[in-house]
């Protein structure tokens, strides 16, 4: 199918782009890697009256990190941060992430930007995003603000964003980030939408005992599910313990509501978070330790 006519722009800056917004509203749609997008206007389960391509906004294309933050630019193609090799060393779980989003052409054109606007409850991205505790920066021809993802992301491929808005930034704090780390999706096929899938950062003693611990979940909730730390305390100072890890990831998942469709059931979703919280927790939990026992011998 080939779908509804519309206005093309574009722009070739932010500013550009932003009175683009300001003038068309709800009728004005930016495209950016438009891997989710375009499937969608050509099956024409949306039409627009303005589609405003920002792929020449090249401002809106970059990696900066220091010691203590990470920013990247909307426009940053996916495969861009897969391969950076200095957010590797800082950010390990980004490229473990990076390779579970399609295939390496899907993540040639996809944006990092583009990933977390169109707010997937499944997609990679936006769940370590979450568990990183980042933010985005949100800019109108009116005013920037900076919004945390815990707030972002208000329902199934919902943001709070305003249609005048455009997301220029994702910022990630990476100081003093848990040692260990680890992704993990299940899907029909590599390279196929997420059915479900959890992420996992550990920081375990000299012992083996946790010291700290953060778990995300994707794909059993309208948004994208990050544990409260209370719910995360029985773990501390327990050496993975699986009775332990089974009561905590059952709290995890007490409010979730798990879609069913063609692809899965909602208790299959449900089940698969609990069976991939527990083998994400036990693959950072070794990389912890692991890293440990290196940074022992170093010393």
């Amino acid at each position: 199918m080939k779908p509804a006519k519309f206005n093309y722009y574009q722009p070739r800056t932010i500013d550009e782009t932003l009175k683009l917004l300001a003038n068309y509203g709800d009728e004005g749609k930016v495209l950016a890697g438009g891997q989710s997008f375009i499937p969608i206007l050509n099956m024409r389960m949306s039409e627009v009256e303005c589609l405003i391509d920002i792929n020449n906004v090249k401002e809106l294309d970059f990696i900066e990190l220091d010691d203590e933050l990470l920013k990247i630019g909307t426009l940053t193609r996916q495969r861009s941060l897969e391969d950076s090799e200095e957010v590797y060393k800082k950010v390990p779980l980004l490229r473990e992430t990076c390779g579970y989003i399609g295939h390496r052409q899907t993540r040639n054109r996809g944006t990092v930007g583009g990933s977390v606007v169109h707010a997937d409850p499944s997609a990679e991205l936006p769940l370590v995003f979450l568990l990183l505790e980042g933010k985005v920066i949100v800019r109108s021809e009116l005013e920037q603000r900076e919004a945390d993802l815990k707030e972002f992301f208000l329902t199934y491929m919902t943001t709070d964003m305003m249609p005048d808005e455009l997301l220029t930034e994702i910022h990630l704090p990476i100081k003093d980030l848990p040692k260990g780390y680890a992704f993990e999706e299940i899907s029909r096929r590599h390279g196929d939408f997420s059915l479900v899938s959890a992420t996992s950062m550990v920081d375990c003693t000299e012992t083996g005992e946790i010291s700290r611990v953060k778990i995300a979940v994707g794909g059993v909730d309208h948004v994208p599910l990050l544990a409260e730390e209370e719910d995360l305390q029985p773990l501390i100072g327990t050496q993975l313990d699986e009775n332990t890890v089974e009561d905590v990831a059952n709290t995890i998942l007490e409010m979730a509501e798990p879609d069913g469709d063609l692809h899965a059931t909602s208790e299959y979703r449900f089940h698969m978070a609990k069976v991939l919280i527990r083998k994400s927790l036990r693959k950072a939990y070794q990389r912890a330790q692991k890293e440990g026992e290196l940074t022992n011998a170093a010393n």
